[in-house]
């Protein structure tokens, strides 16, 4: 792959990392959940092909015990809306 293949590859996977962690970013703020160490790990970008990961960081108790109800409870309604999918399945006449 040429130099200028590579950067732009680079450039490429860094603005996915940037995307992600925006949009992670912007759905835990809809669910009043702030995570400030979010961001792209500047260290998985130095590398001269990088793999950007995106760093959660630290949160304190309640911000843990927050994301914990808030992807639990999407769980639920994942389950729930499959449950209410089948029984509309089975419930519909001929």
């Amino acid at each position: 792959m040429a130099t200028t293949e590579r950067r732009r590859a680079a450039v490429e996977r860094l603005r996915a990392a940037e995307d992600v962690a925006n949009r992670l970013r912007e759905v835990l703020a809809a669910r009043g959940i702030v995570l400030p160490s979010l961001r792209v790990d500047p260290v998985t970008c130095a590398r001269e092909e990088p793999n950007p990961l995106v760093d959660l960081g630290c949160c304190n108790q309640e911000t843990a015990g927050r994301l914990t109800d808030a992807l639990r409870l999407r769980g639920s309604t994942e389950g729930l809306a499959a449950r209410l999918a089948e029984r509309n399945r089975h419930s519909r006449l001929p």
